[in-house]
């Protein structure tokens, strides 16, 4: 039976977000629709853009904002991608060294949220610029990614200009923790199981999560070159198929312990079992004074529509790209990077299995209830005006070797 399946070579980021690929690969789901998922891990996004680009995979696990910078032609190497399929929603997490922390603490505010952790931050950016201290760095994991931009919204909510105000520079998800204690980098925003693992090894503290900043902003996504969609329809249709019964099967409760275990392999994600389906099931640490909070939806799989491919969310990537000069807004390229995100596809293959599914594949992207005052929801039909509200924007045009 193994000369029939259809194999996938399919790249993964070690990211608890890469559950629904791992599981579809571990329990078989891909087999049970005539596939073979050969998954290959790697250590950096500009790896998973380079091999899909040259060939060496069929599919990725892959950033949100990739495939719609692969639209527009940013970046190195670049190359059309699609994403029919979401791999999930949350997982994301600003992170900033201790003594980063403490300072802000000494600040004021820095126990108190969010919003007052930005805040605190501001002050001390100030007090280091009134003293000629150097820029803090922070990290990112890829220019094009909800981690860039959902560090730099919620730095801009308090005031602070991540082009002007601070230095942001790239470091692969596996690497952050090590960073920070180098003392490399100042703080990141990466995706569980990294930003936890900073604080396990006493050297950070989690500051916001990705429910504080934007919540329905889009995280993983199947990544797929359209030619090979186009050339391999029977054999993609089937691997969506496989990636919906995984993603049902790891959003279940029940199956929580099972999963970590898997995910915890060394071949996969990596760690303790016990430490990941604490993070699966929304138990953050977020201090290594034991501080921690309770995140019900700090991961989901498949509930809320979160495979969905919502097009408004591929448009709120590109807004936030004009927001900080990587692209011009134009509605010729606003047209573009919708077409990143594919609800058509995913509503032909999985209609009949997929219930509730939207009648439009846009909606108003709400921004969160504790949001700063004036922070507006975004409206895919407005991009200009929703751009035309920020008090803080792109200032000079940034580097472009920052975008390679």
């Amino acid at each position: 039976m193994s000369e029939r399946l259809a194999v996938v070579r399919a790249g993964f980021i070690p990211l608890l977000d890469a559950a629904v690929l791992i599981a579809a690969a571990a329990r078989g789901f891909d087999r049970a629709e005539g596939v073979r998922l050969e998954l290959v891990r790697e250590v950096s996004w500009s790896n998973i853009r380079d091999r899909l680009a040259f060939r060496q995979f069929d599919a990725a696990h892959m950033l949100g904002p990739m495939a719609v910078a692969g639209q527009l032609g940013l970046g190195s190497n670049p190359v059309p991608v699609i994403a029919p399929f979401a791999l999930g929603t949350g997982g994301n997490a600003v992170t900033l060294s201790l003594p980063l922390f403490r300072r802000m603490r000494d600040a004021g505010e820095a126990g108190a949220g969010s919003a007052a952790h930005g805040r605190a931050l501001a002050r001390v950016i100030a007090e280091r610029r009134t003293r000629g201290e150097p820029p803090l760095a922070f990290g990112v994991t890829y220019p094009f990614s909800s981690h860039n931009y959902e560090f730099r919204f919620w730095m801009a909510q308090a005031g602070i200009d991540p082009d002007r105000d601070v230095a942001m520079t790239v470091v692969p998800p596996p690497m952050t923790a090590d960073a920070l204690r180098a003392g490399a980098i100042d703080g990141f925003c990466v995706n569980a199981p990294w930003n936890v693992e900073a604080v396990a090894a006493g050297v950070g503290r989690i500051v916001a999560v990705k429910a504080d900043i934007w919540p329905g902003s889009p995280e993983k996504v199947l990544g797929l070159r359209p030619e090979w969609w186009d050339a391999n329809r029977e054999t993609g249709e089937a691997l969506l198929r496989a990636l919906h019964a995984a993603a049902v099967w790891c959003d279940a409760p029940e199956n929580r312990d099972e999963l970590a275990g898997i995910l915890a392999a060394p071949t996969h994600v990596g760690g303790d079992a016990a430490a990941i389906a604490r993070i699966l099931a929304g138990d953050l640490a977020v201090d290594p004074d034991g501080t921690r909070r309770a995140l019900p939806g700090y991961l989901a799989f498949h509930r809320d529509l979160a495979n969905f491919p919502w097009r408004s969310q591929a448009l709120w990537v590109y807004a936030q790209m004009a927001r900080w000069g990587q692209v011009p807004f134009n509605e010729t390229l606003a047209g573009r990077a919708a077409q990143a995100f594919r609800p058509d596809l995913f509503r032909a293959v999985l209609g009949e299995r997929e219930a509730n599914l939207p009648l439009s594949d846009e909606r108003t992207e709400a921004a969160p209830g504790d949001a700063p005052p004036g922070t507006a929801d975004f409206d895919p039909a407005r991009i200009d005006a929703y751009l035309r509200g920020f008090a803080v924007a792109a200032g000079p045009k940034p580097d472009p070797a920052r975008f390679e």
